[in-house]
């Protein structure tokens, strides 16, 4: 356990200090750098150390008494007690069992966008554990650029480029392996992507903008979606025109599930894409989001005689499309309906609760 007074290092990031202070309630450990700041950081994320080089953050070494000193003796193996760091217990969402990840790119400087450098983040928006290995450069020359292991529901910084590293950005690679620890879970597969980058997007302003997962403009890669893409592309025109002949009829949209909330007088629809159809095969994200929309509209339309009956309308974080649409038909076509966000402890940020009024 961390005392006062400890010297510790940071294990995500680089730097250290003494600890002079510490909160056991929020698990916080507040540490005093060489400059006279105090940091408020987790307690599992330092490790007690001994004197630290400033220099290169790592354990000083003494070797002034190398010479002349007997020799230590052995210590048994088995008198010595590895310590066993505590996992903390993973807070899972409820959409979290779908695998979301995106690649993440800020400008550092957005004014400069001719010549500012960019930094890469990774966010894992699902309830998975994801070792992942990002890679760039030419085909035969291939590099890793970051690689490790990201907790679920977590952001995690890869690397910084600059605007001379831009080529080598144009085809990279993300491979991700998704698990759950200690529990049963319905497995996903493995993710082996080729996405090409279009550069030319980290010179244009309009690239960069507001997303769910940070408070600045960022340029959001979905690398699920570019998993989706690259297998459809993979698609020959004979396998399609093979497919569309021997097709005897479209795919039946499913009827709207909506089913009672454990409150009375609220009402779930989930409007996730997998709810309504059984395949979205051959269908673009403008024919999803048309088709989700239009449970939306059949669900309002069917509790419109039900005063005060609330509707939770289940829709997911993602890219913010849907829940956008979403508030513009409330603010234009339901202007007397009231509507926010359901409850973060049940649905998180992935749902809009409207009030039949």
């Amino acid at each position: 356990m961390i005392k006062k007074g400890d010297n510790v290092r940071f294990l995500n990031a680089v730097g250290g200090g003494t600890v002079v202070r510490i909160d056991a309630d929020k698990k916080l450990i507040y540490v005093e750098d060489a400059d006279g700041f105090e940091i408020p950081v987790l307690e599992r994320e330092c490790v007690v150390i001994g004197e630290v080089n400033e220099k290169t953050n790592f354990i000083k070494k003494d070797f002034s008494s190398k010479t002349n000193t007997p020799a230590a003796e052995p210590v048994s193996v088995e008198s010595e007690k590895p310590k066993v760091r505590i996992q903390e217990p993973v807070v899972e969402t409820p959409e979290g069992d779908v695998l979301k990840a995106v690649l993440a790119f800020f400008p550092v400087d957005i004014k400069q966008l001719q010549t500012t450098a960019y930094d890469c983040y990774l966010v894992n928006d699902s309830n998975y554990f994801l070792y992942y290995n990002l890679i760039n450069g030419e085909e035969n020359a291939r590099r890793t650029v970051a690689h490790g292991l990201i907790e679920p529901n977590m952001q995690e910084e890869l690397c910084s480029l600059t605007k001379e590293q831009l080529n080598d950005w144009e085809n990279i690679r993300v491979q991700i392996i998704p698990f759950k620890q200690g529990k049963s879970y319905p497995t996903q597969d493995v993710i082996d992507v080729k996405i090409k980058m279009n550069v030319v997007r980290f010179y244009k302003l309009h690239s960069f903008t507001e997303n769910d997962y940070f408070d600045e403009p960022a340029m959001i890669v979905d690398i699920v979606a570019e998993k989706e893409n690259a297998r459809l592309a993979a698609v020959s025109p004979e396998d399609i025109k093979i497919a569309m002949l021997s097709k005897e009829t479209p795919a039946s949209p499913r009827k709207i599930v909506s089913k009672p909330n454990h409150r009375p007088g609220v009402t779930e629809i989930d409007l996730h894409i997998t709810e309504l159809v059984d395949t979205t095969a051959g269908m673009s994200n403008a024919d999803m989001l048309q088709l989700q929309m239009d449970k939306f509209h059949a669900a309002l339309s069917e509790y419109k005689n039900q005063k005060g009956h609330k509707l939770v309308f289940i829709h997911g974080k993602g890219e913010g499309v849907l829940r956008k649409e979403i508030e513009k038909q409330l603010k234009t076509r339901y202007k007397t309906y009231y509507f926010q966000d359901a409850s973060f402890r049940e649905y998180g940020f992935g749902a809009t609760m409207v009030t039949i009024k």
